[in-house]
Formats: structure tokens, sequence, C-alpha cells
């Protein structure tokens, strides 16, 4: 017999075929991968260099790829040129391209030339950095990747930092860390052993924090939504009050999730008040700033982040605004000794002598660890502190001649204005309302993002729809940003 990467195979005295010769790199025929190397990294610099060219969001419909595709695998190997027929074929048509420079809905992913490098050689050296001695540079490289972060940021040296896959793993872990710090009936018996536990956060915070709270056995009961301000930012007043009377009521408040930067407005929580309260009443504080909390490098900025220092953790997401390939999420906690009292937990195989090191197994529920530090590392390196506060810097400034734009505009409205790279707004003709406005301004965004020229995402605010234009592409310049404001006034006009 044959095998694809070898040559003949020989009979061992069991009967068993093993391979006469070593295998080629990756398992491959001699100087396949090689070949085959040139030929990917050649289309992913063709696909970044013209990716303008695509259409922003995909235009297959559903099942369209699944059908396209056989039921099970191939019996036996097929040649490389076949995958990547189909890939082009078959899955490039039906990609929304994120790395897109008009990709501007939710927030931004944008994956930067250096950070796809680096993650090729991640997943080339495909290293499970579970305990230190499974791979001691990747587990110090994350130690010395997010000390530049946290420096980039701001943030003073006793936080400590790892790296998760999304900001709702980063914020279950840190609510775990809450709960094993100030629930500790539930540490042996569980929940049905202990009080009745409270999560508070802001209306207008991410659904993470409910979900996080639901995995962690507290129920739809254990978050209560605080009321926000006219700015949709938490009022902590409103916080305090919820918290008089939950203890009155019988709970147990343990944590506060606080956001800067929230998904539907960017609004920013007032930290500051929050974190007094939260010291005051013996509560973990948590602070989302998955999306904007990049922006703290940023000179001017810093009155957003008043407080956040004082947080027990925080979360930031280099793969949102920081141009690292998805996921890289950051969680930062002053005290990690509360993520291992959660999570940590060695069986014998997993016992090593080596001391004065750090297992970040220990840091959260995955044992497997991704070789994720590489990439931002490159990211930080390549760009440098000045190269990506220009980059920032330049988004917001787009986003604020956006705005501008919009407020001159007639028959546009424009949310309250946005402190960082969001833009909120919407088509508001006289005489035109209610339902009759949320359809519109539903129908001006579906024309655009049927044109392919770019995408939007919409929210709600009170009730009424608005549409999102967020800015944070690494690819994205001032065209991109004008192009799509016109297409939108455009498709007002041709929707009436």
């Amino acid at each position: 017999m044959t095998r694809r990467g070898g040559g003949s195979v020989p009979e061992d005295e069991l009967g068993h075929g093993y391979p006469a010769t070593a295998p080629a790199p990756g398992g491959m025929a001699p100087g396949e991968f090689r070949e085959w190397g040139h030929r990917f990294v050649d289309w992913v610099s063709d696909y970044l260099e013209g990716i303008d060219a695509y259409p922003v969001l995909a235009r297959t419909k559903p099942g369209e790829v699944r059908d396209a595709l056989p039921a099970e695998p191939p019996a036996t190997g097929e040649p490389l040129h076949a995958l990547f027929e189909d890939f082009r074929s078959v899955i490039v048509p039906g990609i929304t391209h994120w790395n897109h420079p008009a990709f501007f809905g939710y927030f931004a992913v944008s994956g930067s030339g250096p950070g796809i490098l680096g993650e090729l050689l991640a997943a080339a050296l495909n290293v499970n950095a579970m305990v230190w001695k499974s791979s001691p540079a990747a587990t110090e490289l994350e130690e010395v990747t997010l000390g530049w972060l946290r420096s980039f940021l701001g943030l003073p040296p006793e936080f400590t930092g790892a790296i998760n896959d999304t900001a709702s793993t980063s914020t279950f872990l840190a609510l775990a860390a809450a709960r094993e710090r100030y629930l500790p009936e539930a540490r042996e018996d569980g929940m049905s052993a202990a009080p009745a536990g409270r999560v508070y956060t802001s209306r207008e915070a991410h659904s993470s924090v409910l979900k996080a709270v639901h995995a962690l056995g507290f129920g739809r009961r254990g978050v209560r939504a605080v009321a926000t301000g006219p700015d949709r930012a938490m009022d902590p007043a409103a916080l305090a009050d919820a918290i008089n009377h939950d203890v009155t009521s019988g709970f147990r408040p343990l944590a506060v999730v606080a956001t800067i930067g929230t998904t539907s407005t960017t609004a920013v929580d007032p930290v500051a008040a929050i974190a007094g309260i939260a010291r005051s009443r013996g509560l973990w504080l948590h602070v989302d700033a998955a999306y904007a909390g990049v922006a703290a490098a940023l000179p001017g900025m810093g009155h957003h982040f008043t407080g956040w220092e004082r947080a027990d953790s925080i979360v930031v997401n280099p793969h949102k605004w920081l141009f690292t390939p998805v996921d890289c999420s950051v969680l930062y906690v002053r005290d990690p000794s509360w993520l291992r009292a959660a999570f940590s937990l060695v069986p014998a195989y997993l016992e090593t002598s080596e001391t004065g090191v750090t297992h970040l197994m220990d840091q959260g529920l995955a044992l497997g660890r991704r070789f994720r530090a590489l990439k931002l590392w490159f990211v930080m390196r390549y760009f440098g502190q000045e190269g990506l506060r220009e980059i920032l810097a330049r988004h917001v400034a787009f986003a604020r001649r956006l705005a501008h734009a919009v407020d001159a505009a007639a028959g546009w409205e424009l949310w309250r204005p946005s402190p960082f790279s969001l833009v909120v707004l919407r088509r508001s003709p006289p005489g035109v309302s209610g339902g009759e406005r949320d359809a519109l301004n539903l129908s001006i965004m579906d024309r655009v993002n049927r044109s392919g020229a770019a995408f939007l995402s919409p929210t709600e605010i009170g009730g009424e729809t608005w549409l999102r234009f967020a800015i944070g592409n690494v690819h994205t310049a001032a065209r991109h940003v004008n192009a799509t404001w016109e297409a939108l006034r455009e498709a007002a006009n041709e929707a009436g």
C-alpha cells in the first residue's frame, strides 16, 4: 500500500504498517507544504490588498454553502488544489468580510498583517500552554506582552493578565472569582447551600453578563439591571438603592459590572462613583472595557477611565480595536489568587516541580491554552505605541467628522456624541415617527448592506431603532467612511 506523504509501508512483526521514512512537514508530501504555503500567503496578500473589491456582506442564501459541500468526508485524501478551489469558489463567497474597511457593524475586528503572521507561527508551533513546562515561552511571553499592554493602557502594575478567547469568557471568569470570594458557602456544596447572590449591572450592559450569571448558577434573578440616566450610563444612586433593597430582602450582593463603552451607544458608566459604592459594600467590581479599553492609551481620553484602576477585574479585547486576529480577550485581575481558588485543580499528571512560575490553566476554566500572545506581541512590536495611538486617534477623528456631518444634514438625527469611534444615527424626516421611522431606518440599512458597499448593524434605544456606524478597522480610510455616509443618504432618498 502507499500513503500520502510517505513511501511504501512495510509490515512489522505484529502485522501493523508503519511509514518507512519520516513524513515531510505536516505529514504532507515532500515540497508540498512549502509550495502551497507560498500560494496561500500570496492569496492572503492579494486578499488584503484587494479587499475593497469584495462585497462586505455575504450574498449567499441560507444553506447554500452547506448544500455545495459533500455530506460525508472523502474516503481517500484529496489534493490541495481541490481544497483551495473549493475554498475560493464556495467558502469565500459565503464570507461576511470583517476585514473589509467598510465593515461598520457590531464592533470591528480586524486582523492586521503582523497579527496574521503571528497567528501562522502560533499554528505551526501548536503548543498548549497549560502548565509552565508544557511551553515556557508561551507562558512567559503572555506575561510580558500583557505587561506591555497594561502599561500602554495606563493601568497600575498590580494587575495580572491572562488571555482568553472572548470577553464573554473573561467576564464569566471574573464573576466566578467574585463568587469564590464573596459566596464561600457555595464552594463545597454548590449553590443550593448558599444564599441567593446578586450581580448588578446597567440595563445597557452586554448580554454576556447575564449569560455568565446564568452559567454560574444564580438564575435570572441573580442579575439586577440598574437604571440608567439620559446618557444611558448606570445611575450610581439607583445602584446603591438596589443593593440596600436586596440586603433587606435576603440577597447576598456579590459584584458590580460597570461598562466603559456599552455596545449600543458606547455609554460610559461612572466607574469612580461605582467603585466607591462597591468598595464600601464589599462587592467585586468588574469593568467591561472590551471595546473601548484601548482608547485609554489616547491623550485626552483619560477622564472616561477615571476609577477603573480601582476595579478588581477588567476585560479588554485586543481583537476588537487593537488589530489582533480573533480571538484575543485579556482579563486583568488585581488578585489572581481568587481565580486560582475558583479554577485550580491539579491531577497527578499535571503536577510539576517548578516553583515561582505561572500555570495558565489555573487562571480559568480552559486547560488547553493556545499561543494567543504571539500575535498580540507581533502587533504591539510592529506598530509600536506611537503607531497604535495614531491609528486609534484616526478612527476617533473619522467618527467625530461623521457625527458633525450627520448633525448638519437635514432629516438626519445623531444620538448624543460618542466619546470613542462609534456613531449612532438615524433618518428622521419631519412628520415621520414611531414604527414608520423604525421601518424606514431598517430599510435604509438593508439597502446599504445588500449593495455590498458597506455593512452596518441596528440597535434599539428607548424602544426606537437607530443605526450603528462602528469605525475601528485597521484598513479603514476616510474615503470608506465618506462613501458609506453617502450610500446611507442615497438609500434614504430611494426609500422616500
